[in-house]
C-alpha cells in the first residue's frame, strides 16, 4: 500500500492500528476490512489480501481471518468514505463471493471475483 500511495509505511500501519484499537474490523467468516483515514489521500485506496495462513484478528465471531481488504480513505467528505467502505463490505459479506476468493489461484482470478 505504501508503494502505491507513496505514503510512509509507518503512517499507514499506525493509522490502521489506531482504528483497530477502537474495535476489531474482523467482520466474521474469516474476513476483515481494516480501514483508516489518511489526510494525504485524495481518493479511497484498497488492497485485497488472501492469507496463506489465517491470523487471529479478534473478529466478531472469534474466527481467524484469511481474507482482508485494507481500505485507506481520505479525510474529506464523510459520505464518500462510508460509500467506499459500504461497497467493500457488501462484496465481502456474500458467502459465495468469499468462497470464490478462497478458490482463486492467481491474483488476476482474485481480482476478477471482486469485480464481477
Amino acid at each position: 500500500m505504501a508503494e502505491k500511495t507513496k505514503l510512509p509505511t509507518d503512517e499507514i500501519s499506525s493509522e490502521l492500528l489506531k482504528r483497530e484499537d477502537l474495535g476489531s474490523t474482523g467482520t466474521g467468516a474469516g474476513v476483515a476490512i481494516p480501514h483508516a483515514r489518511i489526510k494525504e489521500l485524495t481518493a479511497p485506496f484498497g488492497f485485497l489480501v488472501r492469507l496463506r495462513r489465517p491470523i487471529d484478528f479478534d473478529a466478531i465471531d472469534g474466527q481467524p481471518v484469511d481474507i482482508a481488504f485494507a481500505l485507506l480513505l481520505p479525510t474529506t467528505t464523510e459520505g464518500e468514505q462510508l460509500g467506499a467502505l459500504a461497497s467493500v463490505a457488501r462484496i465481502l459479506r456474500t458467502p459465495q463471493t468469499v468462497a470464490k476468493m478462497r478458490k482463486a489461484s492467481t491474483a488476476a482470478e482474485l481480482y476478477a471475483v471482486i469485480t464481477e
